[in-house]
């Protein structure tokens, strides 16, 4: 199994992954089951802040496995702060993970509940290193909010993210994708579970300080439709859809998760 080999079908799929990466069987891995009644509510925590500029909003990238909406993240015009974190994370990109059903496809869970989607919004720590490809491996060099997605009503402030899908069908492609806001993604409430994680597929550096949004957001059967029709085949081969894209939650390994609420 080459580097870029690795995906979510049975060959070469999460339970795979530790053959090439041996962190995969690390003590701080991610996802997690979220058990509620163990969260510790932490007064020292502070609220989560984020403050995106949309001019940031640079393009839409198929990435194979996936698909990210990607920043510049060449200043600090748009950046998350508060929570645990000394300092301010600036954007990188953000990006979903999806099922092949309805009734499953994010990675983290809360009391064993699992939601439709999970969305990801991915910063790095600008204070102490000089590029996200220097931060991705170092302890405090990642966070990540993520927001549960739940099957229900239309999300209209989706919708742009999903039609720009139509113009990167395939492996390998991009497009511009400008003017976007991502906190209009975020739920009402930014409560959060917070605990120390690693990044959820290949290379799996356990660099990542997790905030999982209390609140889930809502995606329709219609939308989820949308991101099952991205291509993991480049132009000209015959079509492979990304019917699912998640891994499943890992073993807490002694670790607290602590609450904000």
């Amino acid at each position: 199994m080459a580097s870029a080999d690795w995906g979510y079908n049975d060959k070469n799929g999460p339970d795979q992954w530790g053959k090439l990466y041996p962190i995969a069987n690390g003590n701080n891995q991610s996802p997690i089951d979220i058990k509620s009644s163990d969260a510790k509510h932490d007064t020292s925590l502070k609220p989560i802040s984020v403050s995106y500029n949309p001019s940031t909003a640079k393009e839409i990238v198929n990435v194979g496995h996936s698909f990210h909406v990607v920043f510049d993240d060449s200043s600090n015009q748009s950046v998350l702060k508060g929570g645990s974190l000394s300092d301010g994370y600036r954007l990188i990109q953000f990006h979903f993970h999806w099922g092949d059903l309805n009734d499953h496809g994010s990675e983290h869970t809360v009391d064993g509940v699992k939601y439709s989607a999970e969305l990801h919004i991915v910063h790095w720590n600008s204070a102490k290193y000089s590029s996200a490809a220097e931060a991705i491996s170092k302890a405090d060099g990642i966070a990540i909010v993520g927001v549960l997605m739940k099957l229900g009503q239309a999300n209209p402030n989706l919708q742009k993210v999903l039609d720009a899908l139509n113009s990167v069908k395939t492996k390998g492609k991009r497009a511009p994708f400008t003017n976007f806001d991502p906190s209009v993604l975020l739920p009402s409430s930014l409560d959060y579970w917070t605990y120390f994680g690693s990044l959820t597929h290949p290379p799996l550096h356990e660099s990542v300080t997790w905030f999982i949004c209390k609140e889930s957001i809502s995606i329709s059967a219609e939308q989820l439709a949308q991101l099952r029709s991205l291509l993991s085949s480049p132009e000209g081969e015959s079509p492979v859809p990304v019917l699912h894209n998640h891994r499943p939650p890992q073993p807490l390994k002694g670790r607290t998760v602590k609450a904000s609420f």
